[in-house]
């Protein structure tokens, strides 16, 4: 196919006579000379092969088969325009997608409310949310099968850049009928002496380790690649302890109950983490947003 010289300007140029319905007044509307304008349309027409106006005293007017080559014009230019729009979207971040990985489930608040902010203000990004291990999160963050994560400040890797989202409590779920579930608040030595149920898989065990800077050494552990969901059901049929977060005591489990820990630092924070060669314009805007948001909200 040989080089043509129709271009989106050429498209603009035709579309523009056929509305003004003379050179004169179209080339005023361009912002150039009638003459240039007028060998410009020359030119399209001798590409083409067809005369697409008739010209006359009284302006110009199209030809039948120029009315079906204005109809193309058109459509091209509509077509143009609204890539071009979408283009600048994407690239100022107002559509598109963001892929998230979690460790923690995004249900209660700050979190609810903050992606609830998000969802509101950018209603076109579409939000797609993996509950993973962090090993997974890391290897899907590292092969860009997702964009970022909100994880445990415990858990980060070296490579990867955080920022600081909020803090949740930690509170101990137990059996309705343990004996600690008497009491209406606990402390870390109340809970030494119980079997800990933790998640945890072969290549990671944060969330023990993690506990152990808590509750210290000759701590049980009894660990499970589970969900915690899946870790709350044994809790409910007797097999031992676990920790959760304020926002996971949202989810009701049948003979399980929750109590405060009276610690200073029975607290865990969350971040946004990812990596920086991952970062594209909407997960920029995400994590700006997010960003601002906890600041105003003072949650970190």
């Amino acid at each position: 196919m040989r080089h043509s010289t129709i271009d989106f300007e050429a498209l603009r140029y035709l579309l523009a006579a056929a509305e003004a319905g003379a050179l004169s007044r179209a080339a005023k509307l361009l912002g150039m000379e009638t003459i240039s304008l007028s060998k410009r349309i020359q030119r399209i027409e001798d590409e083409l092969g067809l005369t697409i106006f008739e010209r006359g005293h009284d302006g110009v007017r199209p030809t039948v088969g120029g009315e079906a080559i204005l109809i193309h014009a058109r459509r091209a230019v509509a077509e143009l325009v609204s890539l071009l729009a979408a283009g600048q979207q994407v690239a100022t971040g107002v559509v598109g997608r963001i892929r998230i990985g979690i460790r923690l489930p995004s249900v209660g608040e700050p979190i609810q409310g903050m992606l609830e902010a998000w969802r509101t203000e950018f209603p076109d990004v579409e939000l797609l949310v993996s509950e993973l291990s962090e090993r997974d999160i890391l290897t899907g963050i590292e092969d860009r099968r997702l964009d970022l994560a909100l994880m445990t400040k415990h858990t980060l890797w070296p490579r990867a850049v955080s920022e600081p989202m909020y803090k949740e409590r930690l509170l101990a779920a137990l059996p309705k009928d343990h004996i600690l579930a008497r009491r209406r608040t606990l402390t870390w030595n109340h809970l030494r002496d119980d079997t800990l149920l933790v998640q945890g898989w072969d290549e990671s065990q944060a969330a023990r380790e993690f506990y152990s800077t808590f509750l210290g050494s000759g701590v049980r552990y009894a660990t499970h690649a589970a969900s915690k969901q899946s870790v709350l059901g044994l809790v409910a049929a007797g097999f031992g302890i676990t920790l959760v977060t304020e926002a996971q005591t949202h989810v009701k489990v049948p003979n399980v109950v929750y109590r405060p820990i009276l610690e200073k630092n029975a607290l865990v924070e969350v971040a946004l983490v990812w990596v920086p060669e991952n970062e594209d314009a909407v997960v920029g805007r995400f994590i700006a947003f997010m960003r601002q948001l906890a600041r105003t909200k003072k949650l970190v």
